[in-house]
């Protein structure tokens, strides 16, 4: 596994002048390379080697890639800042800012803050995919560094050895691979092998070795008759024998269950030629000659795939029964597929680079490019972990590729369903959708999309938005985290309206108490006063006012340090049942102050929920009967009306009360409202409708059974949002 080509200083400079001819671009190259070699002239690397070994053939791998003059500055430059304290000021004022930027979008994060060595290593990773976002020079920086870190692996402590190849097998292959860096990607992922599991890593190996002399005679017979039957046909071309590297083998000998010898590919050929006509002239060739095998061509000319890779695959035997893995592409291909967006951004001599024109053509030709930038965009309040695993999940883990009507590929992990792409899209194209349809077929937003799907979402601006329930559909961590941002955004402002509420109901009954609600509702006193009923501060005990879930009475009394009987006047002995066998005020959720021995009810007219506004009203032998307090039937009673109030606890319980629906007729109405009732947990006890005289209008009263008056407001708020509905009632009988 070791890497024997030692870097000299010629070879480095001969390698740049390769492609690099002009006076300024070498005169910079060469003060960056001294000016990197003096600043870190006492250091020395864990080898023995003088560390300016490590930057010089960080300098060379990138200039093999054809970089330019100020990412090869960068990467001779690229531990100065970190290492040997060097400002960002002084190398914009040496060098050039662009430089500059680069060597800090690679420099590590400060170690302050930091739980954990987890932690500290995810928040480097969202550092650099952040500075990969705004250029992609930094992440081919980074890539080639650790590259050449893994190729001097061995002389770290086992520890080490073992943390940097997961971190490397983990991030940075699959960033390789997602950027087309064939080479790069296979060597980091073999070099990872051999750390990682020693044991299989020599297995692979030795049986790749005992095959190979069987394996490169089997080639050479094929290629040369391959090379005969093109140059019947009169084509330009090269074809070449290709070995796969032990990781790949190892995985396909993994996970899909397979012997060493039915690997198809370990006896591979390719073909480069000059124009994509021929890529399919040949292949035309090829398949006249050889038998294909069912199921195994893959064109990736006509469809690439997301880190821009072009070519034809197909799987053929020879008279012998030997299976071929045939690759046929173009010289430009070619390029793409082994060197990835250096191919096609690499230096040119006369050409300056433009990062900012050249950044927006790599987002617009890479699409999971443009995907990560904007995860990154809409992360910024995530915890490094959590961005770290979205990026991995839902971009170098996504294996699925689907398309937009107007052909944008979108890749999704295995799994994903519409909701997924919809979220993937735009935020507000998630929050808004109500429906999909997929290769011209309607269907649940829950549905399985598979790869080449056409995905169309449906979306309203009268959406109620995402529920829990989505976050059992959707399967990228994307699309979760968007979705549990929304609810949380409700639910704060659900809060925000109840303890204003809450504000209110204190401001009111202070009032009707001839209290000056200014000498009570001081913030400082009310802080004490939250305090001394269990709560964190004001603000949960206005919520706990608004949601009716403390007693009023016990509020003012703590209040006002006064205690008043809300039964002064009455005549109570009739509401005492005796030794009568009455139903406990447990089982009703509701209490009236200082008495235990009660019949309670609720009234049937205006059926109030637990969370209700609500007053018991004194009957002639029914004992209480527990009304909202707004129920016009409890109007101008004020003699005979008592406190009561919802037991504290009361969360498990259940209550009936009936809801008026009006609306224009139409088709589904019914089953739409039963739909929303379904949504919203509510139990549906009982449906009447009834069309108007006018025969367009309808009225549906339904009675329903919920837990409090909270989710009841919910129901009724998003029924009121269904199509041709006009208003939606609670009933007073």
């Amino acid at each position: 596994m070791k890497n024997k080509l030692v870097v000299t200083r010629e070879m480095f400079f001969d390698q740049v002048k390769t492609y690099i001819s002009d006076p300024d671009s070498l005169a910079l190259i060469e003060k960056a390379y001294e000016y990197a070699e003096e600043k870190h002239r006492n250091q020395r690397r864990k080898s023995g080697e003088p560390y300016f070994v490590h930057l010089m053939n960080v300098g060379y791998i990138l200039a093999t890639l054809h970089a330019g003059p100020q990412t090869i500055c960068a990467g001779l430059l690229h531990d100065t800042m970190e290492d040997c304290d060097v400002p960002k000021e002084e190398l914009e004022k040496e060098f050039d800012r662009d430089i500059a930027n680069l060597v800090e979008g690679v420099t590590k994060i400060g170690r302050l803050a930091f739980s954990d060595d987890k932690e500290y290593e995810a928040a480097n990773h969202r550092k650099i995919f952040i500075a990969m976002a705004r250029d992609v020079r930094v992440i081919i920086i980074k890539l080639v560094d650790r590259l050449h870190n893994m190729r001097t692996l061995e002389y770290t402590s086992p520890e080490s050895q073992v943390r940097k190849a997961s971190e490397t097998l983990q991030v940075y292959c699959p960033i390789a691979h997602r950027l087309g860096f064939g080479d790069i990607k296979n060597e980091l992922e073999d070099l990872c092998f051999y750390y990682l599991d020693p044991v299989h890593y020599h297995e692979v190996a030795s049986l790749v070795e005992a095959k190979k002399r069987e394996r490169q005679a089997m080639i050479d017979r094929m290629i040369n008759d391959i090379t005969d039957l093109l140059k019947e046909h009169d084509f330009k071309f090269r074809v070449f024998g290709r070995s796969k590297h032990l990781y790949s083998i190892y995985k396909k000998m993994t996970t899909k269950n397979k012997r060493f010898d039915e690997i198809f590919d370990l006896y591979a050929i390719r073909i480069v030629t000059e124009t994509e006509l021929n890529c399919y002239e040949i292949l035309g060739y090829i398949h006249a000659r050889y038998r294909p095998m069912p199921g195994r061509l893959k064109d990736y000319i006509a469809m690439p795939k997301v880190n821009m890779y072009q070519s034809i695959h197909t799987t053929i035997l020879d008279e012998e029964g030997n299976i071929f893995e045939v690759q046929i592409r173009t010289e430009e291909m070619d390029s793409v597929a082994e060197q990835g967006i250096a191919a096609h951004w690499s230096y040119k001599e006369g050409k300056l680079y433009n990062s900012e024109r050249e950044q927006k053509e790599i987002e617009n030709k890479l699409s999971w490019y443009h995907d990560m930038i904007n995860m990154l965009d809409d992360s910024e309040r995530e915890h490094p972990n959590e961005m770290l695993n979205t990026i991995q999940k839902d971009i170098f883990e996504a294996n699925i590729y689907v398309m937009s009507p107007k052909g944008r590929v979108i890749e999704l992990p295995n799994g994903s369903t519409p909701l997924d792409f919809a979220y993937r899209i735009h935020t507000e194209v998630g929050h808004n959708a109500i429906g999909s349809i997929v290769n011209g077929a309607l269907v649940p937003l829950n549905t399985k999309l598979q790869t080449g799907d056409v995905v169309q979402i449906r979306t309203s601006k009268q959406a109620t938005g995402p529920s829990e329930d989505w976050l059992k559909i959707v399967k990228t961590s994307h699309a979760k985290n968007k979705i549990k941002n929304y609810l949380q955004k409700v639910e704060e402002e659900k809060r925000k309206e109840v303890i204003v509420k809450g504000e209110k109901i204190l401001a009111d009954e202070l009032k009707k108490r001839d209290l000056d609600e200014k000498n009570y509702m001081d913030r400082a006193t009310l802080e004490k006063l939250a305090g001394q009923f269990n709560f964190k501060d004001y603000q949960d005990l206005m919520y706990a006012i608004g949601m009716k879930s403390v007693s009023m009475v016990q509020i003012i009394e703590k209040l006002t340090n006064q205690k008043r009987s809300a039964l002064e006047g009455f005549d109570l002995s009739r509401l005492f049942m005796g030794n009568r066998k009455t139903k406990p005020a447990g089982k009703t959720g509701l209490q009236v102050e200082g008495i235990d021995n009660m019949k309670i009810s609720i009234a049937g007219c205006c059926m109030p929920v637990y969370g209700d506004e609500i007053v018991g009203y004194i009957t002639k032998g029914q004992g209480v009967k527990v009304h909202r307090a707004d129920c016009p039937n409890v109007r101008g009673q004020q003699s005979r009306l008592i406190a009561v109030h919802w037991e504290e606890d009361d969360t498990t319980k259940q209550y009936d009360c009936w809801i008026k629906v009006e609306a224009t007729d139409r088709n589904f109405l019914i089953s739409d409202i039963v739909t929303v009732v379904a949504q919203y947990k509510a139990q549906l006890m009982g449906i009447n409708s009834e069309v108007l005289p006018d025969k367009v209008n309808v009225t549906v009263d339904v009675k329903v059974r919920v837990n409090n008056a909270e989710q009841l407001r919910l129901l009724m708020s998003n029924i009121r949002k269904l199509d041709s509905v006009d208003e939606v009632a609670r009933v007073i009988k």
